[in-house]
């Protein structure tokens, strides 16, 4: 695949020695030094590393990498022999590690940066590895003590950075890419001294690994020819192999796991469960195949290598074998994303598809499973299922972003549940619980663009097998076919052949029930059937079946059928004539419901039927005539149950109240009882009073009513410049390298804006902008602020501010003056982009850099901007730059000329000036400072 294609490793200043060291050009690096001596001695060594170890050491000596000392410190020796046969000297510096202090800043998650490289869907990579970069790097003289060690009764130390101490991942990985961005290296990705760079071209790669290799060269580090690859169609990065995109299990992993004897002791499982368990994404059902094994290493379970043991050994080597690549991650409005979710016996697995028009079959985004955990297994199988498409939604929107709409496929539905307040009567999972699947399910599925939820409920098969996949129905794209007009549309002579159809599950003690339920809006009477067993998705179809019913009973010559589910709308638009060519089968086996969907075709060939979807979640109060006639359905789909399920004790009245309140967005009683009747649902006041009297919540927000926000003093008082940061997204038009967020952070204390574009909103690009932007630029932070997004409260950024001692403190919900300082400045950079584009957003990615420094640089009547050096704020002895914001930011304004005669000119203004003046920008893109008198607002 490379012949004739000029690659990386003949490029001049590679070498050929295989020790080669480098030296980075600059000051020698002062690091952390112990806060307390550590002296351990020795321990023996492998006689296979004696030689190579020693042939190491003196080697090292003569390129200054280490020296004969004298030092109070001692650690002993490690030697780690490389895949590739080779001895790496390293150090045990679990001792010193205890007693160094922390240090800001990090490597980058791996799997953050596989998602990355996931979304690019390049077709040709290369990448780089720089030589012995640890040694390339020079540690300061009263830094070199505490890494002393001893080899044959000789102390040495460390001139350069060692390997095995803690920071000096961080360190290297940090140096490496300043000096990456000191030489504007094209783009690319970083982990500590691996570099890959990709392209649609081989050309294209060549000339970025160019540029990054001379820049690397320039700043004093050693590559060796045999660590450059590529320009490559395939190529391995971070021991993963790279094709178009998707990421795979390297052939040699493969070989070397399928190799594996049965393991003989604890230790041995134990490896084993370590090689497999890095590619558990690529499995599905990784965590129940090997639940057998991970019972043997339990330590109150004694080593016991039983059938079961051996029969899950022998299925994990065969997935491993058998695995599928994931990726690449694709962007648009015609790439779907599907997640199917289930809840097993013994745990909860989901998986990640992706499908764009012209592929006859789905792509895996990767596979997720885990086991219950503590109470979890003693949950109801809907809140299992529930569980399982909560998990699933958070690790979807890591991977595709929170903004993309994902169609969601349980086993059981569970949006009905979160929509319309039905929750089961014996629940087992706490409030709290229940209200975390709520919001964030809701909130999810509310973002989006009109006709078109952030989460759509579908019914497929569940893929199992090789023939994982969307199913057939998803294959073919079913356009919104509007067959049937908005009813308020239809001619009055029409409306009389028009129903309205809804079906609602519920369980009843052990049982399920199912109702159907058809409305006429006409004779404005409803009427239902009901039975046992089913889904929600089956009343639907009962529904239609009933409404079929009635337009031949009463010999209609058409029927208009208006129904909420997007099942059952997009069946009879398109589904149900390939269901009826392909025999009611798929794959060998019968649909879902064919008996029913059969009979419903034979009876469409009789009677002309158009379909309507109706939106469903809109409030009451916008609802339109079609929407309130779906509500009567909707109302009249209601199961109806005996009079035991209604007695609701106390608790459980409470329990539907809080739901109410935190659904609602904490409104008052009148409200919450107002929201909750809208729904069906009926409280009493008693108990919403006593729901909002113990609501933390709004503790808080009554409390934060209370106190008034001092920006300047007061809240910010206590801390120093650097120290705390509020942060936000703002989106904006997409640019054509796929970019529509912005980054902001505020610094809490000055006001100083840092701004960092992304494609997406997520958990990993808000981390990238907080090292590149924050802690490389300004230090670690003591305390972050941000709204409750899941690109902000997510298990990734919670360990992450754990690492770096940073705390990380979300607003209160649905109180807005909590971030007021980021909201403002939201505003200011949008009003500056949009007056830097001529009144749009256009080139809003070029512009970005100037706008930033242009609201870094506005002044007031007594205060320099963060950005200048002049008149700079004091506090506790702390020189900082000084923001104020105030007047006339963002409004149209006319300036009125000097001479009479001449026409006010029109602009916006952007930044406040020096003294009493503000910065405008006109029409044409010219900027001019104008006194605040001359200014009219219009």
């Amino acid at each position: 695949m490379t012949e004739g294609i000029q690659q990386l490793n003949t490029l001049p200043g590679l070498s050929e020695n295989p020790t080669t060291v480098g030296l980075l050009k600059g000051e020698e690096q002062k690091v952390p030094i112990a806060t307390s001596t550590v002296h351990r001695r020795q321990y023996r060594t492998t006689r296979d590393a004696v030689v190579p170890i020693h042939k190491m050491i003196r080697e090292l000596e003569s390129q200054g990498v280490v020296s004969k000392t004298h030092s109070p410190f001692n650690s002993p020796i490690w030697p780690v022999r490389k895949s590739e046969g080779e001895w790496r000297l390293t150090v045990d510096y679990r001792a010193l590690n205890e007693v160094t202090p922390p240090l800001s800043a990090a490597v980058p998650d791996m799997l953050e940066l596989q998602y990355e490289l996931e979304s690019k869907a390049a077709k040709w990579y290369a990448t780089i590895d720089i030589a012995n970069a640890f040694f390339s790097i020079p540690l300061a003289a009263e830094c070199r003590p505490q890494f002393a060690f001893t080899w044959r009764g000789v102390q040495y130390t460390w001139n350069r950075l060692p390997q095995g101490w803690k920071h000096s991942p961080t360190i290297c990985h940090g140096l490496i890419q300043a000096a990456l961005e000191k030489g504007e290296a094209p783009e690319h990705l970083q982990y500590i001294d691996d570099i890959i760079v990709w392209g649609s071209t081989a050309a294209e790669v060549f000339e970025k690994g160019e540029k990054i290799i001379r820049i690397l060269l320039e700043a004093g580090f050693a590559i060796k020819k045999s660590k450059v690859k590529g320009p490559a169609r395939e190529i391995q990065f971070l021991g993963v192999k790279w094709q178009d995109g998707r990421r795979q299990i390297p052939t040699d992993v493969i070989d070397k796991i399928t190799a594996m004897s049965p393991p003989t002791n604890k230790k041995e499982i134990q490896a084993f469960l370590g090689a497999i368990g890095f590619w558990r994404m690529h499995i599905p059902e990784y965590s129940q195949i090997v639940r057998p094994l991970y019972m043997v290493t339990r330590k109150k379970n004694d080593f016991h290598w039983g059938p079961e043991q051996q029969q899950a050994f022998a299925q994990i080597k065969q997935e491993i074998a058998h695995a599928v690549a994931l990726g690449p991650v694709r962007t648009g409005p015609d790439v779907k994303n599907v997640l199917y979710s289930a809840a097993g016996s013994h745990g909860l697995s989901w998986s990640l598809w992706q499908k764009a028009p012209d592929e006859t079959r789905g792509r895996p985004l990767g596979f997720w499973s885990r086991s219950y955990r503590g109470s979890e297994g003693n949950y109801t199988p809907t809140e299992k299922e529930i569980l399982a498409a909560y998990e699933g939604v958070q690790a979807a929107s890591e991977v595709i972003g929170t903004e993309t709409q994902l169609l969601l496929a349980p086993r059981l539905p569970v949006l009905g549940w979160m929509f319309r307040g039905k929750v089961p009567s014996t629940h087992h999972a706490t409030s709290a619980t229940w209200s975390k699947w709520i919001a964030l399910i809701t909130q999810r599925a509310r973002i989006g663009k009109l006709n078109r939820p952030g989460i759509l409920e579908v019914i497929t098969n569940w893929p199992e097998g090789e023939s994982f996949g969307v199913t057939d129905e998803e294959q073919e794209p079913v356009t919104r076919a509007e067959e049937a007009p908005p009813y308020n549309q239809l001619p009055a002579e029409e409306t009389h052949y028009a129903l309205f159809t809804d079906g609602s599950c519920r369980i009843v003690g052990m049982n399920r029930r199912w109702k159907a339920a058809v409305w006429s809006p006409t004779r404005r009477v409803a009427e239902a059937t009901e039975g046992d067993g089913g889904s929600s998705q089956f009343a639907e179809l009962k529904a239609i079946q009933l409404a079929l019913d009635i337009a031949e009973r009463e010999k209609w010559p058409k029927l208009y059928l208006y129904t909420d589910s997007w099942m059952v709308a997009n069946a009879l638009w398109g589904w149900l004539e390939r269901w009826k060519e392909a025999n009611w089968q798929r794959r060998g086996k019968p649909i879902w419901a064919a008996e029913e969907w059969k009979d419903i075709a034979t009876r469409l060939e009789k009677l002309p039927v158009k379909v309507r979807h109706v939106d469903a979640h809109v409030p009451r109060s916008r609802a339109n005539e079609e929407q309130q006639n779906n509500q009567k359905v909707d109302q009249a789909a209601k199961i109806g149950v005996s009079k035991i399920d209604l007695d609701w004790d106390h608790k459980g009245e409470l329990f539907l109240a809080r739901w109410a309140h935190d659904a609602s967005g904490h409104q008052g009683r009148d409200a919450t009882y107002k929201w909750a009747r809208d729904r069906g649902v009926d409280l009493t006041m008693d108990s919403i009073t006593q729901v909002i009297h113990d609501c933390d919540t709004c503790a808080a927000i009554k409390q934060a009513k209370r106190v008034k926000p001092l920006w300047y003093g007061g809240r910010w008082s206590k801390y120093k410049y650097g120290e705390a940061w509020q942060i936000d997204y703002i989106t904006l038009p997409q640019t054509r390298q796929g970019k529509r967020y912005v980054l902001t952070m505020v610094e809490a204390t000055t006001g100083w804006l840092e701004t960092y574009p992304v494609p997406h909103a997520t958990a990993r690009n808000t981390i990238l902008g907080l090292e590149k932007q924050v802690l490389w630029r300004h230090g670690t932070p003591e305390r972050i602020e941000s709204d409750n997004g899941t690109h902000f409260k997510n298990s990734l950024i919670n360990s992450w501010a754990r690492e770096h001692g940073i705390e990380w403190v979300y607003h209160i919900p649905y109180h807005a003056p909590a971030a007021g300082k980021v909201e403002r400045y939201n505003g200011l950079l949008k009003t500056t982009l949009k007056a830097l584009g001529g009144g749009s957003f256009k080139n809003w990615e070029q512009h970005l850099a100037k706008a930033t420094w242009l609201v870094n640089t506005r002044g007031s009547t007594n205060r320099a901007g963060p950005a200048q050096s002049e008149s700079l704020h004091i506090i506790e002895g702390d020189k900082v730059p000084v923001a104020h914001v105030r007047g006339l930011l963002g409004k149209t304004v006319w300036i009125n000329s000097a001479s009479s005669t001449d026409k006010p000119i029109r602009g916006i203004v952007f930044a406040q000036g020096p003294g009493c003046t503000w910065w405008v920008m006109q029409r044409d893109g010219t900027t001019r400072c104008v006194p605040q008198g001359d200014l009219v607002v219009g």
